[in-house]
């Protein structure tokens, strides 16, 4: 299959799904997604810091290699180090706030 015809039918398919969404009732609608935003907001939650941390760790292990490898280079790969994982953590930050808002924008169904 053409990649052309795969993004036409995805476009259609997201097209149908959202024209059915949006014709839902609030009723029904806050049903469906308030129970359900606790659990996606753990699942959420858990990815975002289990993976965050996976990438913590291999950066901390590449920066020990080369400090080991090069220690004239430790200063410049310490300040790459410490610029590196507060970007990751940001990531980690940006995943809670988007759960949060998941969380409290359809609380529990109410």
């Amino acid at each position: 299959m053409s990649k052309s015809l795969k993004v036409i039918l995805n476009t259609l398919a997201m097209v149908l799904v959202a024209t059915a969404a949006l014709a839902a009732d609030e009723a029904a609608a806050t049903l469906v997604v308030g129970p359900y935003a606790a659990w996606a907001t753990a699942l959420g939650m858990g990815v975002a810091a289990g993976l965050c941390g996976i990438g913590q760790g291999v950066g901390l292990k590449a920066a020990c290699d080369g400090t080991a490898r090069n220690p004239e280079a430790g200063g410049k790969i310490t300040v790459t180090l410490i610029l590196g994982l507060a970007f990751i953590e940001s990531l980690a930050i940006y995943a809670l706030v988007v759960n949060l808002i998941l969380l409290f924008v359809k609380p529990l169904g109410a």
